[in-house]
């Protein structure tokens, strides 16, 4: 009896249960009717727009993603690309690894690097590349999606005769196009490519930075009448230069040469290959220029134009030439800082990895040996005739030697010092 009861309720709850259904299935297909309608007079009235993927036969809708041609008012397909690559310039690229080779004048500059609300090299190179397309605007923003990186990072006014920039670029880079764009302090001389895991300042072994003065500087600070006019350094003069230069050779604790490092911090200790001024060359028949050239494995903020002041205050007789081993103990001692004028970064260098990429038969090796004629021809008609004639006109280094006596060169209250770090910060300069 129970069984029977039991099974007589199962049957009338299904047949409850298949009538709800039937009725919300009618609901849905009469609510499905209702739309139809509406969405077709939509469509005659203009008001609605069927999705491109969507293609119509009878009753049943079709979907294919392939199948774009029909709401374009029959268009063939190569007709429809072409029109999606003008109405969007920057499609998605294949982008490789490449690297940017330029020269700049770093007079009326804030430096290489940017920085909101100034002028400074990277910010004009940005704005050339996306002008040219070669980036996006997104890039332009976030030049860090690129893997952007320089070489070095220069401080205000500070110029270079070829920087290196890495960064992902198109495969096909027009370097005219990119220099019609820049100013013309500012050029690049080529693009090349590079290994997918470069990094210009990471993969730099060495960087060689030159310093450009009138040679009255090397003149002793009692000779009367000291002028850069038809002034002739004499040979002896150059060999003292050198002598107190080579003692920058080596590994040395520069704490002092840099602001805010303590003695005890590990990236205050800088690794030195050779310093040497050259041969002295006559500017305009009557002023007469010499150059210093500095290669290290990096420098920090100043630190050139530290060595470079202390050099001449000892060859000039203010201080002796101890006063060089005393700044690299740990008291902190009082230093001049010679006028960033002069300062130029000639050129990384990449050893290493010229070592063991440069003859594999894909990338060439960075010696910018192809490059050379250039990048000479920019320097001497931006860069160190915009040094001499700035040096004429504002008098810079004679304004620097005419003070150089007011600094004691003895030991001084600690300033405020950063944390130790390990981080190599490149930085002049």
């Amino acid at each position: 009896m129970f069984k029977i009861f039991r099974r007589t309720f199962s049957l009338i709850n299904a047949e409850a249960t298949s009538t709800r259904f039937e009725k919300f299935e009618e609901k849905v297909w009469k609510r499905i009717r209702e739309m139809e309608e509406t969405n077709k007079k939509n469509l005659e009235q203009g008001k609605l727009e069927i999705p491109r993927f969507v293609k119509k036969e009878g009753n049943e809708a079709k979907f294919s993603k392939k199948r774009r041609t029909w709401a374009e008012g029959g268009k063939k397909e190569e007709d429809l690309k072409k029109q999606r690559t003008e109405e969007s310039p920057f499609e998605r690229v294949k982008r490789k690894k490449s690297l940017i080779v330029l020269g700049y004048s770093g007079v009326n500059y804030f430096g290489m690097q940017r920085n909101p609300g100034f002028s400074t090299i990277e910010e004009e190179l940005l704005t050339a590349l996306k002008k040219c397309e070669f980036i996006t605007p997104e890039s332009y923003e976030q030049p860090q999606w690129i893997g952007f990186q320089r070489a070095a990072r220069t401080d205000k006014g500070v110029s270079a005769m070829t920087q290196c920039v890495s960064l992902k670029l198109p495969d096909v880079v027009d370097v005219d196009a990119i220099n019609a764009c820049l100013p013309e302090q500012i050029k690049v001389f080529a693009v090349k490519r590079v290994t997918k895991g470069f990094n210009s300042k990471e993969n730099c072994d060495f960087r060689t930075y030159s310093y450009t003065l009138p040679t009255v500087a090397f003149e002793k600070h009692d000779t009367p009448d000291q002028k850069m006019e038809n002034y002739r350094v004499t040979q002896e003069k150059l060999n003292e230069v050198n002598e107190v230069l080579k003692m920058y050779e080596g590994t040395k604790n520069y704490h002092n040469f840099t602001s805010k490092k303590a003695a005890f911090d590990p990236s205050a200790r800088r690794y030195m290959v050779s310093l040497e001024v050259g041969a002295p060359f006559i500017v305009r028949d009557v002023y007469e220029f010499a150059t210093i050239k500095i290669k290290g494995q990096s420098f920090m903020l100043h630190q050139i134009r530290k060595m470079v002041g202390l050099m001449l205050a000892i060859v000039r007789g203010l201080t002796p030439k101890e006063t060089i081993s005393k700044a690299f103990q740990q008291e902190k001692i009082d230093l001049p800082t010679a006028p960033g004028l002069g300062l130029v970064l000639n050129q990384p260098h990449y050893d290493r990895y010229n070592k063991r990429y440069g003859d594999d038969g894909i990338h060439e090796k960075l010696l910018f040996e192809d490059i050379k004629e250039q990048v000479e021809e920019f320097a001497k008609k931006h860069i160190i005739s915009n040094i001499v004639d700035t040096e004429l006109k504002e008098k810079s280094m004679m304004d620097f030697i005419e003070k150089l006596h007011k600094h004691t060169y003895e030991p001084r209250e600690d300033e405020k010092v950063t944390e130790p770090s390990s981080k190599d910060d490149d930085g002049d300069e």
